[in-house]
């Protein structure tokens, strides 16, 4: 894996380029690669020789506290202590002033070594919100105690009755009436409500946990806006602090109803908290004490802040679970002796067993894996690279970057989740009947990677936030921008690349793709379209990978890579994509185009 992370960062993001930038000045390829290397150190050393263990010992709740294996604390300590959690953050609080792309990388690397393990995802996306939507207090308080690992954050979005409709939400916070309207950390109010899913909610890996919640403030008539227009955020720490970020020695109304016991990621706790429903003393106001993020209702247009960050990490996640899988069936597949090669007279049998990567069918399921699981990685990292050029490039550079950005969340989010979980299954399948036991790992990654498709945002989802939204935004600009940047490399693999026929192939399945958009689109009417989003997610994920392959291909050849194993790999996954899966978005448009209503008339009786 770590060659193709250099290629990729080195060879065609030209992560030294970044080096020349005021913000990254003093940083060089050899920084870069020293981060890379301890990271990589720390994940093996830390993270993968304890992957199972936090499999097969879940978290448990005796009454008291939520119980981990200790090497869960060892690893958390190690991660703290590398300087990951800050590592894009300023000097003067700590940071690294890292780049985006390269953190994305280095982290990559904790995600494919355990990712129930590697929980950091949400501390780090808590702190970045509240630095970019926080009070001076807010950040110095609960942002930097983050960044130092010395406290932990959640998001709270999803509620037992609710799930994925935050219109539904139904905690309520109220001013706190207790003379404390208002202090040094913000507007203060009372929360009552539950929220479910709520991964890292509950353990003792840190001294404290900040909660940022979702919730509505009722008017004077006790009534809360409709829709998500009424939805504020806040912070809500487990346990109460006072404005210098020191313990306060009280414990915030925020308890424990229970832990998920889950598919996989059984190493990080998931559960569901309640908030204000704890006793009180004498004169106390009911609820959980939290302290307003930004305007009242602007909670949903905040907590995008880290939704956002999320889905990119969540699809890194899934790529890594991708890549895990691969490894280790293509280590089985080089040892396992089966079969007889195929001669022009067939199998003799008196000749010795071969490995059974030597079989075309094996090949076939470990090109497919290698053609996902890199191909996920190069698209993470593109638009890791695209989050450096929107914080650090000119005005004009930085306004495209966001835009695609808009546009390739959606996909960097779901491709990976779906297709890396599809590599995950041919892992297993290469072990055959091995790989269905816990005697090997690739089962595990399966199920771990299993949630990726339903959290931050379900596959669904994606797909309406993709047709519904992205693409049509602006009058279709952000749509308009990718199919620019995806004709130019069509036209890079012209005449004399060595690749003109991939690049005419995803020339017309640009084309089919801009057709079926307007297509959908033609009556104006969102039933008509949205019906087939999943399919549109779908076909769109495929024409994006196939693009970022034929990037990635363009760059590989090279005076002698002929004899670099590497690159010749490279090339032909890159083929295998080209010639096995870029032909799928045929029947996934057809439906989309004709606005098939087959799903959509679906009676409920008729199931």
């Amino acid at each position: 894996m770590r060659s193709t992370i250099d290629f990729l960062l080195n060879d065609w993001l030209h992560v030294d380029t970044l080096a020349g930038r005021e913000r990254f000045a003093d940083h060089s390829l050899e920084t870069f690669a020293q981060v890379l290397d301890t990271c990589e150190r720390i994940a093996q050393d830390k993270f993968a020789p304890f992957n199972r263990l936090v499999d097969t010992q879940e978290p448990r709740f005796d009454g008291e506290r939520v119980i981990l294996p200790q090497a869960t604390k060892d690893a958390w300590e190690a991660y703290a202590a590398s300087g990951m959690l800050s590592a894009a953050q300023d000097y003067d609080i700590g940071g690294m002033q890292l780049p985006y792309t390269v953190e994305a990388a280095a982290n990559a690397f904790f995600a494919k070594a355990s990712v129930s393990i590697n929980a950091s995802l949400l501390s780090v996306g808590n702190a970045n919100l509240l630095m970019a939507h926080g009070t001076t207090t807010q950040k110095s308080v609960f942002a930097l105690n983050e960044f130092s690992g010395r406290w932990s954050g959640t998001m709270c979005l999803s509620e037992p009755q609710a799930g994925s409709s935050l219109s539904d939400v139904a905690t309520r916070a109220v001013p706190d009436g207790a003379g404390h309207e208002s202090d040094a950390l913000g507007p203060r109010f009372r929360l009552r409500g539950n929220k479910m899913w709520i991964s890292a909610g509950e353990h003792e890996l840190t001294e404290n946990i900040i909660h940022l919640v979702l919730a509505k403030i009722p008017g004077v008539d006790g009534k809360t806006v409709p829709g998500v227009r009424g939805i504020s955020l806040f912070i809500v720490p487990k346990k109460l602090v006072d404005a210098n970020g020191q313990l306060t020695g009280e414990r915030n109304d925020v308890t424990l109803a229970g832990l998920n016991h889950k598919c996989g990621w059984r190493g990080t706790t998931n559960t569901l908290l309640n908030f204000g429903e704890g006793k009180f003393k004498p004169g106390d106001q009911a609820g959980a004490i939290g302290y307003l993020v930004g305007q009242p209702g602007e909670g949903l247009r905040c907590m995008f802040h880290m939704m956002n960050e999320a889905r990119i990490g969540v699809g890194m996640a899934a790529t890594m679970l991708g890549m895990a899988g691969y490894e280790a069936s293509l280590d089985y597949a080089r040892q396992r002796p089966q079969g007889r090669p195929m001669g022009p007279a067939g199998k003799d049998a008196a000749q010795a067993q071969v490995p059974i990567i030597q079989h075309a069918d094996v090949k076939r399921m470990l090109l497919a894996q290698k053609a996902y699981a890199e191909g996920a990685l190069a698209l993470e990292l593109y638009c890791a690279r695209l989050v450096d050029e929107q914080h650090t490039g000119d005005v004009a550079s930085s306004k495209q970057a966001a835009l695609l950005l808009e546009v390739l969340t959606p996909i960097a989010k779901s491709w990976p989740s779906e297709w890396c979980l599809e590599a995950n299954s041919l892992a297993i399948q290469v072990l055959g009947g091995y790989g269905y036991t816990r005697d090997f790992p690739v089962e595990q990654y399966w199920r771990d990677n299993r949630l990726n498709m339903i959290h931050e945002g379900t596959h669904g989802i994606q797909g309406m936030d993709l047709l519904g939204r992205k693409v049509v935004m602006d009058g279709g600009a952000g749509l308009k921008l990718l199919v620019g940047k995806v004709s130019d490399t069509v036209q890079r693999a012209g005449p004399g690349s060595g690749l003109a026929e991939h690049g005419e192939a995803l020339g017309a399945a640009l084309k089919r793709l801009s057709a079926a958009t307007q297509a959908a689109w033609s009556t104006g009417l969102p039933e008509d379209a949205l019906a087939n989003a999943t399919p549109y997610l779908q076909a769109f994920g495929h024409v994006v990978l196939a693009w970022i392959w034929l990037e990635v291909a363009l760059v590989a050849p090279r005076p002698g890579a002929a004899n670099d194993p590497v690159r010749m790999g490279k090339l032909q996954a890159c083929r295998y994509f080209f010639d096995y899966e870029l032909p799928k978005i045929d029947a996934w448009l057809s439906v989309v185009a004709s606005r098939n209503p087959t799903c959509r008339e679906m009676q409920d009786n008729w199931f």
